[in-house]
């Protein structure tokens, strides 16, 4: 049915003036924007004192196994997002095989839970297949670098040779070929740190070739973070390759106050014809699993490897030195402070006490093996580790878009899975006035439509998809809390896809509308 919405304040994603008038859809696309007059047979949409911008778009996701296991997907579709970029830091479900899918099964517990066995797919376009079916919000996926290296070499510390390092390169070109959009990586995640410099260099040059961008978590967020970004600048030079910095953070308390200097890094690189763009997202403590914070060697041969050193005394000695001595590389480079450590949630609630730990620090070392060991490495994690003047700092430049990077799993999960959006909206932009409010939209739109290679999405204008977002700029806020991570965004009442409502007075509808948007590299248009 078409649809007049009308008397919003249209805030279109280029960052112009907002102004009041109306807009007509026909067709799932955006007809006539301005004074709209009476249209026969048209559904009539009130929409006084609202904004109507374009739907949001979350550059950073982890909502891989969510947009095809859960109808509802209300993290995502309460606040706003229209579409997710999942296949994120080196390590997905696509493509797979037997012996990877294994692993994964295991190692991304923490951050997706336990699939069902058919979950788990050959190829990037059978995923994309998948998601075809029908979901909540529209998908784009990257190659994950990390689970190509995984079905390649397998999960030990080596170099792949010639043969090993072409079969990669094969991997992410078939995988851009069926529609992803470009490749990310996991560098301080086995197995994908443990490509070197030239190896992912090799593999940006096919990401390069057919038109898509690398999305690195770099190798460090602390000690050497700005060494490290430096890395995938460079990585992204000499394969002639679009660059997008994911969760950019400068974190750990030997970067506070330093965020100016990665955005000096960045405008560098412009300088220099590297196309870089970057996400964050709006909260200072990070999210991960506690296994992540082991060292590298640690951590090689996947996870029974991993369970069986955390029993051996030699290991544990080795390991205690890394992290509270030398440095983990899995620790960003720095010490351990266990009080900055918090346990979220555990793949294991139905031991008692573990299920008692989750929103309690993690006390020390003896601790922290104690958890991985009886919660098999499924334990998430917050650490408290982010600075202000950081965040405000990365979140203004103008290559700037917004990635919730939100862990759907787990007890008490980060809020910015359901948070990100409005919390951008309600706290930065309406009460502490660091961004406009046309501004953070752009951040949210049309910024990282044109990342993605998307044409006909993230600037309201007729002839575009209508991915639509109604929210009251007096009252939206996130709800979700570090408390009570779960709760639904304020002031959101209405979310569209391609003109049909997936939240509509505040409540989910049944409509899955949602499609896997595929990238086309002869064309370098994502459709």
């Amino acid at each position: 049915m078409n649809l007049v919405v009308r008397g919003a304040t249209i805030v279109d994603g280029t960052g112009r003036p907002g102004r009041r008038g109306d807009a007509l859809v026909v067709d799932g696309r955006i007809a006539e924007l301005g004074d709209v007059g009476t249209t026969a047979g048209a559904r009539e949409l009130r929409a006084d004192g609202l904004v109507l911008s374009p739907g949001f778009i979350d550059m950073h996701a982890h909502s891989d196994l969510a947009v095809v296991t859960d109808p509802q997907h209300l993290a995502k579709t309460t606040q706003g997002v229209t579409t997710e970029v999942v296949g994120q830091d080196g390590l997905s479900y696509a493509p797979v095989d037997a012996a990877a899918l294994a692993v994964l099964r295991d190692q991304l517990a923490g951050w997706n839970g336990i699939p069902d066995d058919d979950l788990g797919w050959p190829g990037v376009g059978a995923y994309l297949d998948r998601v075809d079916r029908g979901a909540a919000v529209n998908v784009c996926y990257l190659v994950p670098q990390g689970t190509v290296r995984m079905v390649v070499v397998g999960t030990t510390d080596r170099p792949a040779t010639a043969a090993e390092l072409q079969r990669m390169r094969e991997l992410v070109g078939l995988g851009l070929a069926e529609g992803a959009v470009g490749m990310s990586s996991g560098l301080t995640y086995t197995p994908g740190m443990y490509a070197d410099t030239a190896e992912l260099v090799a593999l940006c040059q096919v990401v390069g070739a057919a038109g898509g961008f690398y999305a690195p978590h770099q190798r460090s967020y602390g000690k050497g973070a700005l060494e490290a970004y430096a890395e995938v600048v460079d990585v992204a030079r000499r394969a002639g390759c679009a660059l997008h910095l994911t969760h950019a953070t400068m974190n750990f308390g030997v970067n506070a106050g330093r965020g100016g200097e990665l955005l000096d890094l960045v405008d560098a690189a412009l300088a220099d014809g590297v196309d870089v763009t970057l996400d964050s997202y709006p909260y200072l403590p990070g999210s991960t699993t506690l296994a992540a914070v082991l060292p590298s060697w640690a951590s090689e041969g996947g996870p029974e490897a991993t369970l069986l050193r955390l029993g051996d005394p030699e290991a544990l000695r080795r390991i205690r030195y890394a992290l509270e001595v030398e440095g983990s590389d899995g620790c960003h480079g720095v010490t351990v402070d266990w009080d900055t450590v918090q346990v979220s949630g555990v793949r294991h609630p139905e031991i008692a006490e573990l299920a008692d730990l989750v929103g309690r620090r993690i006390t020390g070392f003896e601790m922290f093996v104690d958890v991985l060991r009886r919660d098999r490495l499924g334990t998430t994690i917050l650490q408290h580790v982010g600075h202000e003047e950081n965040v405000r700092a990365i979140m203004a430049h103008p290559r700037h878009t917004v990635g919730s990077d939100g862990l759907l799993v787990g007890a008490r999960p980060h809020p910015r899975a359901w948070g990100t959006f409005p919390h951008y909206l309600g706290h930065y932009v309406r009460e502490e006035g660091v961004l406009g409010l046309e501004d953070c939209v752009a951040h949210m739109t049309s910024r990282p439509a044109r990342r993605l290679g998307l044409r006909d999405r993230g600037v309201l204008r007729p002839g575009a998809v209508a991915d639509l977002v109604l929210f009251d700029p007096t009252t939206v806020a996130a709800g979700a809390t570090f408390e009570h991570p779960r709760r639904q965004a304020v002031g959101i009442p209405h979310v569209l896809l391609g003109g049909e409502p997936v939240v509509a007075d505040g409540r989910r509808t049944d409509a899955l509308p949602g499609r896997a948007l595929r990238h086309h590299p002869s064309t370098g248009v994502t459709a």
